[in-house]
């Protein structure tokens, strides 16, 4: 006899310690959610079938982590069962830098889980978690993340009803500063003129109309946004077709203010244009 199919819905947060576990399972919490942190991972088939009878449970949050034993073999085993199941889940990855992560744990003086020196711990986590990450439907860098930007990006996130509702972000960066952690897809705008250089343009950003402007004027340029807006248009049905329900796409330059900013702005925009629903963020515009 086949297993029933429930109907419940789960978001599972996980991802590297001191990324933010705990802040986000707070954010879904001021949001409506059930949430439980550090459920052992043996218990979550059977806590399962209480979110699909929706007279028990409606909206739930797992905070899942490395401290859970055996943690990715069985919960990855543990994942595939609940997919046959029919349970609707959604697994939300919380990342941030190497660097990040040492400075929070020197900072609040806490004990990595793997036990081990900080920077040992934190590259053997990312390894152990790297398989994890790749299966995620969405990925957050929570590097230079406020509390409020975390909220909002994580609000956003619940919007998606059905994973043919593919939702993007677009994110301008300074590659000075990194790339983001979370991005699917890169693009370096770095091929056209700094309007850095420009005195009249140098303290303003790419949200300014004079350096749009100038941006527009460069050989090329129109002919680049066009071809590249059609392109991520092309691969989207493709990630839709492998399941994928977020995708982040990061345009950056030099610095973060100037081009990427602009050319981040102009695609949001021709992407909302064709339907999509997109979300736009300049990481690095104020510095």
């Amino acid at each position: 006899m086949k297993p029933p199919k429930l109907k419940g819905k789960i978001f599972i947060i996980t991802g590297m310690s001191g990324a933010g576990k705990s802040q986000a399972l707070k954010s879904f919490e001021d949001l409506g959610f059930y949430c439980i942190d550090n459920l052992p991972i043996a218990l979550i088939p059977e806590f399962a079938t209480l979110i699909g009878d929706r007279r028990y449970l409606k909206n739930v949050a797992l905070g899942i982590d490395i401290r859970e034993g055996r943690f990715f073999k069985d919960f990855i085993r543990t994942l595939d069962n609940l997919g046959k199941l029919g349970l609707d889940y959604k697994i939300i990855f919380l990342d941030a830098t190497d660097e990040a992560l040492m400075q929070r744990f020197s900072e609040t003086r806490h004990r990595h889980p793997l036990g081990k020196n900080i920077a040992a711990a934190v590259k053997q986590e990312r390894a152990i978690l790297m398989d994890l990450k790749a299966r995620a439907n969405k990925v957050i860098d929570t590097t230079k993340l406020t509390l409020g930007e975390l909220k909002e990006i994580l609000s956003a996130a619940l919007e998606l009803r059905h994973t043919a509702e593919m939702k993007l972000s677009v994110i301008s960066f300074g590659y000075k500063y990194g790339i983001p952690l979370d991005a699917d897809i890169v693009m370096d705008v770095r091929f056209l003129p700094n309007p850095y250089y420009v005195p009249a343009l140098r303290r303003k950003t790419g949200q300014d109309a004079p350096v749009g402007a100038y941006l527009r004027r460069q050989p090329g340029f129109k002919t680049f946004l066009k071809s590249y807006a059609e392109q991520i248009r092309a691969l989207l049905p493709l990630y839709i077709k492998e399941g994928k329900s977020y995708l982040t796409v990061a345009i950056g330059c030099t610095g973060g203010r100037h081009r990427s900013v602009y050319i981040a702005g102009e695609l949001a925009r021709l992407l909302a244009a064709s339907g999509f629903s997109v979300s736009e963020y300049h990481r690095d515009i104020r510095k």
